[in-house]
């Protein structure tokens, strides 16, 4: 399986990511070792998760993720196998939140423990914290590394202007810097990433993981009408996608499908993977039919038509 190096950080990850997100809400138990071992069996290796999965789901209150994988970790011994990515910012409850010194200090303790590890392989701010410094947050982060309790740093869901302000403190103040970014990208929203993030991306060698690879579903081509969404959990999400440039991307997803012998989601992970900048897609499967067909995305090789072609039809 080839390895992708995580911006400078000298983390070798393959180009897929097990998205965790799924973990404690509708993969549990048995099935959550299932899956990971599947994955790593499949020559994977990085798994990404946060503090606050799966707190959206009745009776939960956050952890629930971290604290399945770190149940497998334990019962497998394969830690020295994984690549473990957390986030911390998100909103815990009220008095748990942001991204000031202490706070990051004592989230990273909890996610260890939930994890039951004692390192955290990339540990990435989930969103930004606008009323606390950079200079604060990197200090927290920075303490973490000298610890041993985190190897490397990244980002999500920070504008272009807080990751350059971020980028500058490092360097002035000596402070670990940022080496990922996890931006909203996939077939369908190109836009914002492209015109916005990737030209400065690629200038400082940050690498990307994207979330939402398969925009939410849309793009395995399972909703292609009002009618194919009655009943399903996405339906807010996806419900945006179907218009004249969603139905062109979805014909052209399935002309390159029907040439290569794969689904339409494989396709589309390919089209990311292949895409200069990107570092490996996050993707969550829940079953293992799901996993094998995402798997088969990493050992595509698509043309420079087809991937012209896909990019025709999104463009936007």
């Amino acid at each position: 399986m080839e390895q992708r190096e995580l911006g400078k950080s000298e983390i070798l990850t393959a180009p897929l990511i097990f998205g965790g997100n799924v973990f404690g809400w509708t993969v549990k138990g048995n099935d959550t070792s299932v899956l990971l071992d599947a994955f790593l069996d499949a020559g994977f290796n990085t798994i990404d998760t946060a503090d606050v999965y799966s707190r959206w789901v009745e009776g939960n209150k956050g952890g629930e993720s971290e604290t399945e994988i770190g149940k497998w970790l334990k019962q497998s011994g394969k830690r020295d196998k994984v690549i473990i990515a957390t986030k911390v910012g998100s909103e815990m409850d009220s008095t748990k939140k942001g991204l000031k010194k202490d706070y990051i200090i004592k989230a990273a303790e909890d996610s260890l423990k939930r994890l039951q590890t004692d390192y955290i392989d990339l540990y990435q701010t989930h969103y930004d914290d606008p009323s606390t410094p950079v200079e604060e947050t990197l200090r927290a982060y920075d303490q973490l590394v000298q610890d041993g309790k985190v190897r490397a740093i990244g980002t999500s869901n920070m504008s272009v202007e807080r990751l350059h302000e971020s980028l500058k403190v490092s360097v002035e103040k000596g402070l670990i810097a940022y080496q990922s970014l996890q931006p909203e990208y996939n077939l369908f929203d190109r836009e914002k990433y492209e015109t916005t993030y990737e030209p400065f991306i690629r200038e400082k060698n940050i690498g990307i993981i994207p979330y939402f690879s398969l925009a939410s579903g849309f793009l395995s081509g399972k909703y292609r009408s009002e009618a194919d969404l009655q009943g399903s959990s996405r339906a807010g999400m996806v419900k945006k996608y179907l218009n004249e440039r969603g139905f062109r991307i979805l014909a052209a997803l399935d002309e390159a499908a029907a040439q290569y012998g794969v689904s339409q989601s494989a396709i589309a992970l390919a089209w990311l993977i292949a895409r200069p900048g990107i570092t490996a897609p996050i993707v969550s499967a829940t079953n293992l039919n799901q996993l094998n067909e995402f798997a088969r995305a990493a050992g595509l090789n698509l043309s420079s038509e087809t991937i012209e072609a896909l990019n025709t039809a999104s463009a936007y």
